[in-house]
């Protein structure tokens, strides 16, 4: 696309509201590169990041459940040549669908315990 296709492209979306945020999680067990599945990269200094994901948290943090997970990743860039910490950062964030094993293990102690429970949160 042109740029002034996408600029009209993001003038008929906003003029839409906001949509929900409905992800499509990657499978259980993918194999090899994720890029051509859904998900978002922000790069740029740590306050713009803080920035966007400030709006973009409340969305994704759901996903955080019995059934899927959240892959995120937030790195600081190095310099290619030195390798020296850069101040900018990239942050990823992918939606991934969790194992039969765990969804059954989150499934069976939220039910004990009468709210849900995820045993494998990785926090």
């Amino acid at each position: 696309m042109k740029k002034a296709e996408i600029l009209r492209h993001f003038q008929a979306v906003a003029k839409g509201g906001a949509r929900k945020i409905k992800p499509r999680p990657v499978p259980y067990k993918h194999k090899g590169s994720t890029f051509d599945q859904d998900g978002v990269r922000i790069l740029g200094s740590r306050d713009f990041i803080d920035s966007i994901l400030s709006i973009l948290a409340p969305h994704f943090l759901p996903f955080e459940n019995g059934e899927t997970r959240l892959q995120v990743v937030l790195t600081q860039a190095k310099d290619k040549n030195t390798g020296a910490a850069l101040d900018s950062w990239t942050c990823y964030i992918q939606v991934h669908e969790r194992g039969g094993e765990a969804k059954i293990a989150n499934a069976l102690v939220s039910a004990l315990a009468g709210k849900e429970v995820i045993v494998s949160s990785g926090v």
